[in-house]
């Protein structure tokens, strides 16, 4: 088991690993149709892990239509809500019996630590489908208030076909959000993963098959995001699409959804997280280790993560001290070794992307405190340090654009007010967090953080029962909790007459326009 397994255990059987890299169509693994593959290459030491189907147009099509008749025919949405949820929680047991295999592929496809992928991933998505199986039996309409004679019931329906377009930087989990809800309430889905972290979600729809859910009802189509993930964005057939990812990618998504069938688009897009740490800090220890976390937890790969810290003056020089010796103690390491606490970037190219932005911040007068160059840990793989840069203004690039690397962008402010401003003086709004001491200053900020998801002295908290969403360039839907079902399903008012027949005269106040 996971718990252990050593680092050459899980050498080995990465060795001995055979991944399936065929898309997953209507219950089965298929070959994309023009039978074109592209290599799933690992940052952990830049060997080649499988061949993977390349889909195209003529993929999204066939995977749409089996979704479509999965959808129409009701082999899912029809069944009771008991036994809708029976196999979700059954799929659910199932992630967490073959969480060894799903944690080896997602740590080899884009370098997190082996232990993440086990107790964060690979148990995350696990709950995320058990809650919403759980989800699934206590869903209730509504019954509204209208004259007597007459009753109106407003009940949520399923969209039908819903397209999902997840990332890379937390493969499973993201996945999980995006699926979960929509299989709940009775959706048929199509998953397009980034095409750097295909293999995981395609052994997550072979769990789902193998729990029990119709053929049809998930499909998984790997791809090149211009065209597997330009085709679902634009297909009639998609009766919604969801989406985590960048805010240019989100942004022309929105333009394929108004060129096709104007089908709803949720976006969960980019941020640029203030970590405000204020002079009356209660615990400076305690924030140095939430803010050194918050942004080199996944070698800083999470779209929340706290990359900016916004630190009131006489503090700043103690609070920056602390946290780069956090910062030094954090090793980047062989992401199958389970004492790494710091792996690899998902790729070469991102590597330099990464490495290029610290060299700008450095030509705009920014200071590397620490970390600031590409290591060796596994020839052949990607890796970058904890890299701390002071001298930061929030008017420079680095502080305003998503470098999502393990880089920390120092910012000083004068007073309260100063770090609220800075804080908020960005395009993004995913989530932000503040240290102080003082209620009403917490308070205060807290309203006045125009972010998703606040935290007051703590970072990154979490549970699935919470939405997770931003605003501005963040994008505007929300992750888990009940709120994600909305976006799956459409409110539907039914009016039955029962009583003694009346027919709306002209000019009653009930008459529909």
């Amino acid at each position: 088991m996971a718990a252990v397994a050593t680092h050459a255990d899980w050498v080995r059987r990465a060795g001995e690993l055979v991944p399936e890299g065929r898309a997953f169509v209507d219950g089965a693994f298929v070959a994309a149709a023009g039978g074109a593959t592209f290599p799933s290459v690992s940052p952990r030491d830049g060997r080649v892990l499988a061949e993977v189907a390349a889909c195209t147009a003529a993929d999204v099509d066939r995977a749409v239509a089996a979704a479509r008749a999965a959808f129409e025919d009701g082999r899912w949405r029809r069944r009771p809500p008991a036994e809708r949820k029976a196999v979700m929680l059954r799929w659910a047991e199932l992630l967490r019996a073959r969480a060894d295999e799903l944690a080896l592929l997602e740590s080899l496809e884009v370098g997190k630590p082996i232990t993440d992928a086990v107790t964060v991933d690979v148990a995350g998505a696990a709950g995320c489908v058990q809650w919403y199986g759980e989800a699934i039996d206590k869903l209730y309409g509504e019954v509204g208030p209208v004259r007597e004679g007459a009753l109106a019931v407003v009940t949520r329906e399923p969209l039908g076909v819903v397209g999902a377009i997840v990332p890379w930087n937390y493969p499973l989990i993201i996945a999980a959000w995006k699926v979960a809800p929509a299989i709940a309430t009775g959706n048929s889905v199509v998953l397009k993963p980034a095409e750097q972290s295909s293999l995981s979600a395609l052994l997550l729809a072979r769990t789902a098959v193998e729990a029990g859910l119709p053929p049809g009802v998930l499909n998984v189509v790997p791809g090149l995001g211009p065209v597997a993930g330009e085709a679902l964005a634009r297909h009639p057939g998609v009766d919604a699409l969801a989406f985590t990812g960048s805010g240019e990618t989100g942004a022309h998504l929105l333009s394929c959804s108004a060129a096709s069938n104007a089908k709803p688009v949720e976006l969960e897009l980019g941020g640029k997280s203030a970590h405000v740490v204020l002079a009356d800090c209660p615990d400076l220890d305690a924030a140095a280790e939430a803010v050194a976390w918050g942004i080199f937890y996944n070698a800083g790969q999470t779209c929340n993560a706290g990359s900016r810290l916004v630190v009131e003056r006489p503090i700043a020089a103690e609070l920056v001290e602390r946290v780069v010796a956090i910062a030094r103690g954090i090793v980047p390491g062989d992401p199958l070794d389970p004492a790494t606490r710091l792996g690899a970037l998902v790729s070469a190219e991102h590597l330099a992307t990464v490495d290029g932005w610290v060299r700008r911040a450095e030509s705009d007068g920014a200071v590397v405190a620490c970390g600031g160059a590409p290591v060796e840990v596994v020839p052949g793989g990607a890796y970058y340090p904890p890299t701390v840069l002071t001298g930061v203004t929030n008017d420079q690039p680095v502080a305003r654009h998503e470098v999502f690397g393990p880089v920390l962008a120092v910012i000083e402010a004068d007073d309260p007010a100063h770090a609220l401003a800075i804080a908020n003086d960005s395009p993004y709004g995913l989530a932000g967090a503040v240290w102080t001491a003082d209620l009403a200053t917490a308070h205060w900020m807290a309203r006045e953080l125009r972010v998703g998801t606040v935290w007051v002295n703590t970072f990154d908290a979490t549970d699935v029962s919470l939405p997770f969403g931003g605003f501005g360039a963040s994008g505007h839907g929300r992750d888990k909790s009940l709120h994600a079902l909305h976006a799956c399903t459409r409110p539907k008012t039914t009016w039955i007459e029962h009583g003694r027949p009346a027919v709306a005269a002209a000019g009653d106040p009930g008459r529909t326009p």
